[in-house]
This record gives C-alpha cells, structure tokens and sequence, in this order.
C-alpha cells in the first residue's frame, strides 16, 4: 500500500508542476518580491518591517492559489473528465488515492514555497534603500541574477536536447540554483568579503516562512476534501472563504468561545451561540498562529518552541480533514 501511495503522490506532484498556472504563480510572486523594496520605501522608520510583511503576504497568497488550483487540477478535473475510474480500477483505493493526492500537493506546494521563501530572504537581505545615500546589495543582485541565467541557459538546453518539460525543469532547478545562491550570500557580505557573521539573515524570517509553509498544508488539505465533492468554481470560493475567516477566527469564534456555559447571566440564546462559537474554532482552521504581523511590528522573534506547538496543531487538523476527505470520497459515485 505504501509503495502505491508513493506512486499517486509521485505523479501528482510531477503533474502539478507541469501546470502552466503552476509556473505562472511563481513568476508573479517573484517578480512582487522584487518589487517590495521599493513599495516599502514610502514609510518613516518602519520601512524594513513593511518589507518583511509584504514579503510574507506574498509567500502566503501565493501558496493558497496554488494549493487551490493544484487541488482543482489533480481531484476535480479528474472526477469530471472520467479518468479517474481508470485509477481506481486499478488495485488502488479510495483512501490511497486521496491521501496520496494530498502528499504529491503538499510536495508541490512546499517547492514552490521554498523558491519563493529564498527570494524573499534575499529581499530581505537586500533591504530598503532609505535614503538617497544607501547602496544597492550588488551580492544579492549577483546572486538572484546569476541563479535565473543558469537556471534559465541549463532549462533551455535540457528542452532543446532531452525535450525537458520547459516550466517544470526551470521550477525545479530554480529551487537548486537559489539554494546555491543563498548559501553564496550566507557566506559573503554586502562588502564581498567573507563574513558568515555579517549575513544578515535572521531567524525570525525563516521562522516566519515555515509557519507559513504549515498553514499552506492546512489549506492543501482543505483543498483536497472540498475538491473530492465540488467543481473548480465552488472549490476555489470555499477555499478562498477558509482562508478569510480562518485569518480572524479569534476575533469571530475565539472570544465567544472562552465564555462559560455555567455563567447564570446568559440565556439560552447566549448559551447556543457559545456552543457554535466552540465548534467553529474546531471546524475552522485558525490561521492567526501561522501569522507572524504582530510580532514583526513588536518584538520581532518568534520562540523556536511555539513552531513545535503550530506544528502539532497543523498535523491533528490535518489528520482530521483527511479523514473526512476519505469520508466523503467513499460516498461519492464515480462514473
């Protein structure tokens, strides 16, 4: 059973980066990276915090487009066009099927934040140019510059030679060439010389992008159960309308949630409501802990031990919607 999830999930990953909405995404999100820096140059003393929470924005939309969409694509599309009683005809299940469909998403998901999570380090690295008198980060600009060209000349070559899928090669080694490319500028100083010291990479960004990179399985998941019983259209518009109210689940589930049921001065109706308001901040996903904003314009860090405690909370959830996926899959008639 193992060695065919691994199959759906290999597959599903392979053709999701094959999608040219998949490459596209990227794209927009890399090119709004390179643009945050002068978007943020319109503040007094908050220009580098604004640039931390562009970037984050960004690395956060860009990762709930693609799950929905890669979602629509794997599930959806498949359910609609018919093919896919001819992978259950084989000796796959249902199960199988749809927890493998999550992980090959997730994989996606996860390369493409990783590409877009790099390039907004290097943003970050670069900063903002303040004044008239700051200088441009030529490291970052040769680091980021030279990673596209390579990964761009060898994608070019693999096309044209090996008939590589174009879209999919370059995402692939652009992750590789960025990588390389930020270990470059781990080691060099803006003064190019080497000072691992004077990298200017801090903990808080990087925390911030795996909290993102675990509320993005959360929508994944979310993706893929609403994928297993709508259309493209209703799938996106519910995933779309998760995610919003997921951003203020404290403000419209957590405060009522906290009130005791045993408190003589509420009525029935108040009662009721706090029940509700107890099942929502279950249901829905609280997406307020995977975002850092507060803490960017405050102290500024992130303890290593609250990812433990996001972590936890994003695989029992996760868990959870998967098996009402698998659920709501079996019930579905296929065919």
């Amino acid at each position: 059973m193992l060695n065919r999830l691994l199959i759906v999930a290999k597959n599903t990953c392979i053709e999701t980066i094959r999608q040219p909405v998949y490459a596209i995404i990227i794209l927009s999100a890399l090119l709004l990276m390179a643009m945050a820096p002068a978007l943020s140059a319109f503040t007094l003393d908050e220009d580098i915090k604004l640039l931390r929470e562009l970037g984050l924005s960004t690395l956060f939309l860009a990762g709930l487009f693609i799950a929905v969409f890669s979602a629509t694509g794997a599930i959806t599309e498949e359910i609609e066009t018919g093919t896919i009683t001819t992978v259950l005809s084989k000796p796959i299940s249902r199960p199988v099927f749809v927890v493998g469909k999550f992980f090959g998403l997730a994989g996606a998901v996860a390369l493409a934040h990783l590409i877009c999570s790099i390039a907004y380090l290097m943003v970050i690295r670069h900063g903002v140019l303040e004044t008239a008198r700051d200088e441009v980060d030529w490291t970052v600009i040769a680091a980021a510059g030279g990673a596209i060209l390579l990964t761009l000349a060898i994608t070019a070559f693999l096309n044209y030679t090996y008939d590589r899928h174009f879209s999919a090669t370059a995402v692939t080694l652009g992750a590789l060439t960025l990588g390389i490319g930020a270990l470059f500028l781990t080691i060099v100083d803006p003064e190019w010389t080497i000072n691992p010291a004077g990298n200017e990479f801090h903990a808080f960004d990087i925390y911030a992008a795996v909290l993102l990179l675990l509320a993005l399985v959360t929508l994944v998941a979310l993706a893929v159960l609403f994928s297993t019983r709508f259309n493209v259209v209703v799938t996106l518009t519910c995933c779309v309308g998760v995610f919003l109210l997921g951003l203020i689940s404290d403000w419209v589930f957590g405060r009522f949630a906290v009130r005791s049921l045993s408190d003589p001065a509420y009525e029935l109706f108040d009662k009721v409501g706090i029940v509700l308001a107890r099942i929502g901040t279950v249901i829905v996903p609280n997406l307020q802990i995977y975002w850092v904003s507060d803490a960017i314009y405050e102290t500024g860090v992130v303890p290593a031990g609250y990812l433990l405690i996001a972590l936890g909370y994003t695989v029992l959830y996760t868990a959870g919607i998967l098996a009402l996926s698998i659920a709501l899959f079996q019930k579905r008639q296929i065919g």
